[in-house]
């Protein structure tokens, strides 16, 4: 953790103020140093005043995302956004995700950008991504799986986007596999998983997400607007997106622990309790073949099992899913 983040999160657990000397004992730094970060937090926006009997509190955060004031959030034996990184625009999150995976970049890292220029979802559709309305941003992993079971982090990460999202905004959001959540039918969030691997040996995986957090109804692509939705739209304010970021992490964090300790079973059936999808007639696009059929469950690596009219089970890692009528 950062010395900037270091002080917001002890000012955040400090109800009443707490001294520039004791801030000094706590980081190991001097009196000057302290001063010159809570100057620099100012000059990013948080409003933090000082007076002799109380000394530094933190009374406002910036409305837009900083890294310091996520990682101060972020609980110290949490994996995933631990390192985080915002840019003020990008291409796409996960382009600048798989530049940090080719190096040495230790997992857990999250790459934040208030704007996106080429956001995309599956099959190369483009994602809208306009500035400081949503949260963009990809998260770094290593897991020890093999390709196949990569799905399983597809499958959690709309779990833990649904939980987040319901705990701070209470909209009631279903699940749309293999990568889509849904408000009230309209698309709310959506997920974009890209991989390197060797063999059965996976070097990383970048898991992208991208939420629609506090557009207005015309500041959607025309094509977009009877099909996405945001969380602003449905509940009628404005959303602080560190809040929903923060949430978000942590419950990314939970479930990512849950599959490395062998527990996707727990997290598979919550997926079922909250997916549309599933019980439900569909046609599947994959590739060049066309499914169509029942949908059943998922397996142990995260695939849609499919009940064809003939009664065979299909197996279906991924494609365009449409819910017959």
């Amino acid at each position: 953790m950062s010395p900037a983040a270091q002080i917001l999160a002890t000012l955040r657990k400090s109800n009443h103020g707490i001294s520039g000397t004791d801030l000094c004992g706590l980081m190991g730094v001097s009196r000057a140093a302290i001063w010159a970060h809570i100057n620099n937090l100012r000059q990013s926006g948080f409003e933090i005043i000082a007076s002799p009997h109380r000394g530094y509190e933190l009374i406002s955060s910036p409305g837009k995302i900083v890294a310091e004031d996520l990682e101060s959030r972020v609980h110290e034996k949490q994996l995933i956004g631990k390192r985080i990184r915002v840019i003020e625009s990008t291409t796409s999150t996960n382009d600048e995700a798989i530049k940090y995976a080719s190096g040495p970049e230790p997992e857990g890292l999250v790459v934040l950008s208030e704007l996106q220029t080429q956001g995309r979802g599956r099959m190369g559709r483009k994602w809208s991504s306009p500035k400081g309305k949503g949260l963009w941003f990809s998260v770094l992993l290593r897991p020890s799986l093999t390709a196949n079971e990569c799905t399983q982090l597809t499958v959690a990460a709309a779990v833990s986007l649904r939980r987040a999202i319901i705990e701070i905004t209470g909209a009631k959001t279903d699940i749309k596999w293999p990568n889509d959540l849904l408000v009230k039918g309209r698309k709310i969030a959506g997920i974009l998983t890209e991989m390197q691997a060797e063999l059965d040996c996976v070097k990383y995986v970048i898991i992208g997400v991208g939420v629609n957090v506090n557009q207005s109804g015309d500041e959607f692509p025309e094509h977009l607007r009877e099909i996405a939705t945001s969380l602003k739209k449905i509940t009628g304010v404005s959303i602080n997106r560190t809040t929903l970021a923060e949430a978000i992490f942590r419950e990314m964090d939970k479930d990512y622990k849950r599959i490395t300790h062998g527990r996707f079973e727990e997290i598979a059936q919550e997926w079922a309790i909250n997916c549309e999808t599933l019980n439900k007639d569909v046609d599947i696009q994959t590739g060049h073949r066309r499914i169509t059929g029942r949908v059943e469950s998922l397996d142990e690596a995260g695939a849609l099992l499919v009940r064809t009219q003939h009664g065979r089970i299909e197996r279906v890692m991924g494609g365009d899913v449409t819910v017959s009528k």
